[in-house]
């Protein structure tokens, strides 16, 4: 695969058309970029609801999931064993 092709399915970068360049590397068709950016990259995310005075209440987070095993287990999270802490 070049760059050319679309990092996410594969196919040809059509010329004169929208592509997305990621800060990653990877060049991907704008109806494409939804998919790379929760395959590659696995952002942080809430699963909820919102009521009908526009407030978020949440039923599931990847967030409280990472942070409550790890300090029930007292391990540090993946993201603190690549930052060390500023003192």
């Amino acid at each position: 695969m070049n760059c050319t092709d679309c990092t996410v399915c594969g196919n040809p970068l059509i010329y004169d058309r929208v592509v997305f360049h990621c800060s990653c590397g990877a060049f991907i068709h704008a109806y494409c970029w939804d998919e790379h950016v929760l395959q590659a990259h696995r952002p942080p995310f809430e699963i909820g609801s919102v009521n009908l005075d526009g407030e978020f209440k949440a039923r599931e987070s990847k967030i409280e999931e990472q942070v409550s095993r790890a300090q029930v287990s007292g391990e540090r999270s993946s993201e603190e064993q690549k930052t060390p802490l500023l003192k």
